[in-house]
């Protein structure tokens, strides 16, 4: 079944009094791949709203995230300071399904402001956090000669390094499949070239990993290590 109409199958199945439906994430875009599955956002007047069920109805996995209107904007108010809301996202790139007093409508244009405008600033705190966490793992490859630990080491580098590039854009940051696609927007051909070096670090040659690190690194500051403080709760 298509996947907008089977997305209307589950909401009438499940929540055929829903205010407003939508269909979002990967399926409703040109990168759907086999695994695609439907992420389906629907609003109620109240309970049993707000929570999450994950389905497997007419042909696809669906994974249904069901919240009032009220749920949906904390929810999403929680999300954006942490520059990554796939919540959103869903709302203003999918398809709206239904809407039956005008609160998908509503919904829908406020998600699509918010995705425009772009996340708040990063504070140079949490610059520095990732400046330190990073300069630490360097170390550790530089010092790493089980294949092992290399190969973990490696794959944060690469993800903390994709994050640490977005964060000084003040670019939407993500996770899985959509840093990567987050990261090929703001700095094309970053991932290649981590990728590339996480290939050739784990195959021993450190280098060209190293290099592209410092790269993004170098345009937060440079490394961190010594003077980095940071106060606990007492």
């Amino acid at each position: 079944m298509d996947p907008i109409d089977a997305a209307h199958a589950v909401v009438e199945e499940h929540h055929p009094d829903a205010r407003a439906a939508f269909l979002g994430g990967s399926v409703v875009t040109d990168r759907r791949t086999v695994t695609s599955d439907l992420d389906v956002v629907i609003l109620l007047h109240g309970t049993p709203a707000p929570y999450r069920l994950n389905v497997h109805a007419h042909g696809w996995p669906a994974e249904l995230l069901v919240h009032t209107e009220e749920s949906w904007h904390a929810f999403v108010e929680r999300e954006v300071p942490n520059r990554s809301s796939p919540l959103m996202w869903m709302c203003a790139n999918g398809v709206l399904l239904v809407d039956r007093d005008g609160v998908g409508a509503r919904i829908s244009a406020h998600a699509k402001s918010l995705a425009a405008a772009g996340p708040p600033p990063t504070p140079a705190e949490e610059i520095d956090d990732r400046r330190y966490a990073l300069t630490d793992l360097l170390d550790d490859l530089t010092g790493s000669t089980d294949p092992g630990e290399r190969l973990f080491i490696c794959t944060e580098l690469a993800r903390r390094t994709a994050e640490l590039a977005l964060a000084l854009n003040t670019a939407w940051n993500g996770g899985g499949k959509w840093l990567a696609r987050r990261l090929d927007a703001t700095a094309p051909g970053l991932s290649g070239r981590l990728h590339n070096g996480v290939q050739q670090a784990l195959a021993g040659q450190t280098s060209p990993l190293v290099a592209v690190v410092d790269e993004v690194l170098d345009q937060a500051g440079g490394r961190l290590w010594v003077g980095y403080r940071r106060s606990g709760t007492p």
